[in-house]
């Protein structure tokens, strides 16, 4: 079992930043790669971002290319989504998530389905 706890959300200004953090613990060893998803009210669960275990792979929705960044840091089992020049929509529920399972592209973490283990979510609120 793999424990997933986010932090780091917020209320902040449209054009500001964020850095969520995504602390892991358990049977860390067996992740392969780890996502971002974001979820508004009444809008399903939306692909943000993940990035593999190395880091040398990172994918993003083409929503927040450009603006968001995803890193990690193996030696303290966290991962981190920058958010910078935040817009309205942006505003949601923010999970991480991590797979044991590997996929042929990065594309296809784009499903949730290809998760095995999710944390409980922090609120990201943009003000105009």
């Amino acid at each position: 079992q793999v424990q997933l706890v986010e932090s780091g959300g917020g209320l902040v200004q449209a054009g500001g930043s964020l850095r969520l953090s995504c602390a892991a613990s358990g049977r860390t060893f067996s992740t392969v790669a780890s996502g971002w998803f974001r979820q508004a009210p009444g809008k399903e669960r939306e692909f943000v971002g993940v990035i593999s275990w190395s880091g040398e792979t990172t994918y993003y929705a083409d929503s927040v290319k450009g603006r968001f960044t995803i890193s990690r840091d193996n030696a303290k089992n966290t991962v981190f989504l920058q958010m910078n020049n935040l817009k309205r929509e942006d505003a949601a529920v923010y999970y991480c998530a991590t797979t044991t399972r590997s996929v042929p592209t990065p594309r296809e973490y784009m499903n949730p389905d290809k998760y095995n283990y999710w944390g409980q979510g922090t609120q990201v609120t943009v003000s105009s």
